[in-house]
């Protein structure tokens, strides 16, 4: 009890308060910004914090990590431009909202739950940090390829254009993970000789082609054959019916986040497309999906931040960076000349408890500052498309030549802009691609590991826990699924009988 007053103290000082707002709206800001990301953003801040406080450096770091993860949704709801990763899955119905003139809602709602999923996490953190932190680890390659391979399924169930086209496209996002550098013997493959394909392809070239330029010459294309109407904001806030519809979203999607979270390797990722997948499959309208249905910007959204904030749990209890950002805060704590891990409590409380309650505060001020600031972010969907479309090409440019001060990177984005109009034209979903190629390379490289371990035997992965939960939950969603139709045909029959 004397170390959390402790974190109290020491973040409710005006000075830390300060710190905390500061890495928020920066986190928020770089969400808004596609390409420029949290991880990069973090290390170009590092000399900044060398004079700062070490409780004071990382409250700031962590405020721009789990503020980006709300701000990249405003992108990904008002122009289907993910600032992250982890939004991706936002834009399959947060951008159909916006288009039917909810963007104001989809926002709103999107902000709610990121407050609901970042708080459950946080009260995790608080309670459960050191005992969850144990079983992640535990996990080896066995576990972690199986938890991709899983992330990679839901790629393809979520696909609108089929299962049978979802595959092909994922298997497509697979095949261009694998460009560059193996991860296993460190030899270059599929390069052709390019020099520039040497370390791989760059996730944010991929996806601010396929969904920031590709998506605007299929909007432009679409705006000459049917002129835009103006579309109306209406309310930010969501009435009722539409928090009650949330309301299932946002306790799954916290639970979901909260445990993906925790992982190493595409935690939120995966989190968001998990929670997406169960909305989905529990609705009674499966087909509203993809159309603008709330529940599937409310569950994914909630996820993601709530895998955001628990990814904490590893790096300050283990000393584990659960991702590339954290990987960055390891090492800014190590300048600090501090240690993450089990000693942190002991040795540093002031740090840890510290920061644990400065994102509680952080939470609170992101849904106080993003409320507001909704009605100026959706007004960038009344600029007509002379205006947007140069905008949205300039933003994608300037955000991907940031990351590596690129051009080759810049021409790679325009080859996958044409690839995702050429696949938007035939009826093939982007979403896939992009997001198998994010986790194709934790597939890849943890599958190669377990074989390493196993003498090459597939035993290794049947023989792991998690292999048996996933069976388990396999079954569970079939019947979920059965129960789903045998209730809706249920109603139809009702319905037809009155």
């Amino acid at each position: 009890m004397e170390e959390f007053l402790l974190g109290l103290s020491t973040a409710f000082t005006l000075h830390n308060l300060l710190i905390v707002f500061i890495g928020v709206l920066v986190g928020n800001l770089i969400g808004v910004l596609p390409g420029l990301g949290s991880a990069g953003t973090i290390a170009l801040l590092l000399p900044i914090t060398f004079a700062m406080p070490p409780e004071s450096a990382i409250i700031m770091l962590a405020g721009i990590f789990y503020g980006s993860a709300y701000g990249g949704t405003i992108t990904s709801v008002l122009l289907k431009i993910p600032g992250e990763a982890t939004t991706i899955v936002t834009t399959f119905d947060g951008y159909q909202m916006a288009r039917k003139g909810q963007g104001g809602v989809a926002l709103g709602v999107s902000a709610i739950g990121s407050f609901v999923g970042g708080t459950v996490a946080i009260a995790g953190l608080l309670f459960l940090a050191a005992p969850i932190a144990r079983l992640a680890l535990g996990f080896g390659p066995a576990e972690y390829a199986l938890l991709a391979l899983v992330g990679i399924v839901l790629v393809a169930y979520l696909a609108n254009g089929g299962l049978l086209r979802g595959i092909v496209v994922a298997c497509l996002g697979l095949l261009l993970a694998a460009i560059g550098t193996d991860p296993i013997d460190g030899t270059a493959r599929f390069t052709m000789g390019v020099p520039g394909l040497a370390g791989g392809i760059e996730f944010t070239a991929v996806a601010m082609g396929l969904f920031g330029i590709g998506e605007l010459l299929h909007t432009i294309e679409e705006s000459k054959r049917n002129p835009p109407q103006s579309l109306g904001y209406g309310r930010v806030l969501p009435n009722r019916q539409e928090m009650r519809s949330s309301t299932g979203p946002f306790a799954r999607g916290s639970v979901i986040g909260f445990l993906l979270g925790i992982l190493p390797g595409g935690g939120a990722t995966i989190a968001s497309m998990a929670s997406y997948g169960i909305e989905k499959r529990v609705s009674k309208h499966p087909e509203k999906f993809g159309t603008g249905a709330i529940e599937g910007v409310a569950g994914p959204e909630t996820a993601n931040n709530a895998a955001a904030n628990a990814s904490f749990i590893p790096l300050l209890s283990l000393g584990i960076p659960a991702n590339t950002t954290m990987a960055v805060i390891f090492g800014a704590l190590m300048i600090q000349g501090i240690t993450p891990g089990p000693q942190l409590i002991q040795t540093h409380p002031e740090v840890f408890w510290g920061v644990i309650v400065s994102m509680f505060i952080g939470n609170i001020m992101l849904l106080v500052l993003n409320i507001p600031l909704i009605h100026l972010f959706t007004r960038l969907l009344s600029a007509p498309m002379r205006f947007l479309g140069p905008l949205t090409l300039l933003v994608t440019v300037v955000g991907v030549y940031s990351v590596n001060n690129s051009i080759f990177d810049i021409w790679i984005a325009l080859i996958f802009g044409v690839l995702g109009y050429v696949m938007k034209k035939f009826g093939f979903e982007v979403a896939p691609l992009a997001l198998a190629f994010v986790l194709g390379p934790l597939l890849e490289a943890n599958v190669r590991r377990g074989l390493l371990q196993s003498d090459g035997s597939f035993g290794i992965f049947a023989s792991s826990p998690v292999f048996a939960v996933l069976v388990v939950g396999a079954l569970l969603w079939a019947v979920i699924g059965w129960t789903g139709r045998r209730r809706a045909s249920s109603r139809e029959s009702v319905t037809l009988r009155r």
